[in-house]
């Protein structure tokens, strides 16, 4: 079974001949200083990689034997199907991100999996399976690894976008070989395409014939300029691949074509230093940015919850004021449910002994419940309220909680 997309060998060679004239001119053209600035960008390389490697390491879960088995198996299994003899580190990481990916740092390999994706597919650990070839792929057909000799060649206008297109059906070719069915590969890619609820009830045949839409102007140039293969066609076509059969896509847009001619791909624009630019942004990103963005995130769940928690304080104060006496659920408050849950946000309201509201935000890593309280106290003046955490650190407190 051949894995390699048809256009891939083609363009590498391409690619590759391109790449290898630019670095002899530069290397003769600078009498050798160039080794000195390809030194220099790779210390550069390293310091900014080191962030991601360092914070997947030191947060990420590392899949094993003895920490989520039936992953470290599906890899082992994936490893084997794909020809991969050395089976690279993995990874089990929290992010917003819902996909996977493969790096190399040292001469080592790494695959992550996103928690998203694997919580998503938990009861169809075959589409799992797609996702780990997939980034095999990337590993076996050392896409990370010629990835910087390339790059001269890959900053060329159609060539380049299309190299990189090109290695992402190889790799939908690597991920349909690890899995036992073509409704793997649809889950898999339906999780990307339609989220991590939704892709249960996408209808993938109508997804599919999406492609008919992809022959316009805009949709040609912005394929033809990109380093992604539209989602319906990488489906359809590895869901080809999976059951021995060609498909044909539409044709794109001439006039597309010309403009795309002048267009640089992206992803090198700047040469040596517009790519370690963009692997620091990358490191950067994935050990400051995205901890960063998600404690924001956290701190929003909170405040949003606690806003909610003061409109349950009013109903309760109203309640007090009426009747002289605590509420005892929130069905007495006019509330259609024992609790007042946010399902989006992961976090319930009640009304407990005494007036006291709690919201209750998820588990601590020791396995206590978290909780928002606002504690009503009685005065001459009325009812006054104190708020408080409980079992939960106080930089995820709004201010008046603290």
């Amino acid at each position: 079974m051949n894995l390699i997309y048809k256009h891939e060998r083609p363009l590498v060679t391409v690619t590759a001949a391109i790449a290898a004239i630019v670095w002899l001119a530069l290397f003769f053209g600078t009498f050798g200083l160039v080794l000195v600035y390809l030194l220099v960008g790779y210390v550069f390389f390293l310091f900014a990689h080191s962030a991601f490697i360092s914070h997947l390491k030191g947060s990420g879960v590392r899949i094993s034997q003895e920490q989520y088995p039936d992953l470290y198996e599906s890899l082992l299994r994936s490893c084997k199907a794909v020809g991969v003899t050395e089976v690279p580190e993995a990874y089990l990481l929290r992010t917003d991100f819902f996909n996977a990916l493969a790096t190399r740092f040292l001469g080592r390999h790494f695959v992550v999996l996103f928690t998203d994706v694997v919580d998503a597919l938990e009861d169809q650990p075959g589409a799992i399976d797609f996702y780990i070839g997939h980034e095999l792929g990337h590993i076996h057909r050392k896409h990370l690894t010629w990835r910087l000799f390339l790059m001269p060649g890959a900053w060329l206008p159609i060539i380049g976008p299309a190299l990189r297109r090109a290695e992402e059906y190889t790799c939908d070719r690597y991920g349909a070989a690890c899995c036992q069915s073509s409704d793997d590969i649809k889950s898999a890619l339906a999780a990307i395409a339609a989220g991590d609820t939704r892709w249960k009830t996408m209808n993938v045949d109508a997804y599919v014939r999406q492609i008919s839409e992809t022959g316009g102007f805009w949709m040609s140039f912005n394929e033809l300029t990109g380093d992604y293969p539209w989602l319906t066609k990488r489906m359809a076509s590895a869901i080809a691949f999976s059951e021995g059969r060609e498909v044909v896509h539409p044709g794109r847009s001439l006039p597309a074509w010309l403009l795309a001619l002048f267009v640089p791909r992206l992803g090198a624009g700047g040469g040596p230093v517009s790519l370690l630019m963009a692997i620091a942004i990358v490191g950067i990103l994935a050990a400051v940015a995205i901890p960063q963005y998600q404690d924001y995130t956290e701190r929003a769940r909170f405040l949003g919850a606690y806003y909610s928690a003061l409109e349950v304080q009013a109903s309760v104060d109203a309640y007090v004021e009426k009747y002289q006496e605590w509420p005892v659920a929130m069905q007495d408050m006019g509330y259609p449910e024992s609790t007042l849950d946010d399902v989006s946000n992961n976090y319930s309201i009640d009304v407990y002994d005494g007036g006291v509201i709690g919201v209750e935000m998820g588990m601590d890593e020791q396995g206590e419940f978290e909780y928002i309280v606002l504690e009503p106290s009685v005065s001459d003046t009325g009812l006054s309220w104190v708020c408080y955490g409980q079992n939960v650190s106080e930089e995820w407190l709004p201010a008046n909680c603290r």
